[in-house]
């Protein structure tokens, strides 16, 4: 084996440059902005930092409103943390307001807010629910989402068109704040994109693996389509 020895490195050699010549990252002139009292959200987004995330935000957001002043489209594609975090009214907001022209989600995002619209809340513990058995087990989520689902394909529907009509439909106490049900009330194209298996609902008797995989393969064309337009 070769042994080192305690030798110190010869620094004889090391070229250094003057800091000024050095290409910087982080810019004093990029810095956040402290913000006046009162001031408005608009003002917040200008005050933060030209730098990473904080301007990768004000690039999207300079975006959305460029789509939408050019009509260009503007087509979300989220997972369900958006709903089950409770940001869904902002978005709904939002495709009221004419900055969404499509949305495509997976099949957890539509599950989540299914159970908002109907009891106003979801998101069960996993850690508690895993060992008795009981994860994903919800009565309602698995018979009426797997039936709307079924209903809908046999009728030539999409699973986001399914889900939408069941909606509108039953008109659940919290439909105000479900995202399919605005995006069904506003004439929002809302697409959901599954794999067989990794939904709770796929566990239940109800579903339907023919209607599942027919009506994401519609839902997948369709979201074609909507990319295509933008």
């Amino acid at each position: 084996m070769t042994k080192f020895s305690y030798e110190q490195f010869d620094l004889s050699d090391i070229k250094t440059y003057p800091l000024d010549a050095r290409h910087s990252e982080a810019q004093a002139a990029d810095f956040a902005r402290p913000l006046a009292s009162g001031s408005s959200l608009g003002a917040f987004v200008d005050s933060l930092p030209n730098i990473l995330a904080a301007a990768d935000f004000k690039k999207v957001i300079q975006a959305l409103v460029e789509a939408k002043r050019s009509e260009d489209g503007i087509l979300w594609g989220l997972g369900a943390h958006v709903v089950k975090t409770g940001v869904g009214p902002v978005l709904i907001q939002l495709m009221e307001r004419g900055f969404v022209s499509a949305i495509a989600v997976n099949g957890a995002t539509v599950i989540h807010d299914f159970e908002i619209a109907l009891i106003g809340a979801t998101s069960e513990d996993v850690d508690a629910a895993l060992g008795p058995g009981r994860f994903g087990m919800a009565e309602e989520t698995g018979r009426l989402l797997n039936n709307a689902i079924t209903s809908g394909i046999a009728d030539g529907l999409g699973i986001g068109q399914s889900v939408g009509r069941f909606l509108t439909a039953a008109q659940p106490p919290f439909a105000h704040v479900s995202v399919l049900a605005a995006a069904t009330r506003l004439g929002i194209p809302i697409t959901v994109h599954v794999a067989i298996g990794t939904d709770v609902i796929h566990m239940h008797p109800a579903a339907s693996g023919a209607a599942l995989g027919e009506g994401s393969l519609r839902d997948f064309r369709y979201f074609v389509t909507n990319v295509s337009r933008l």
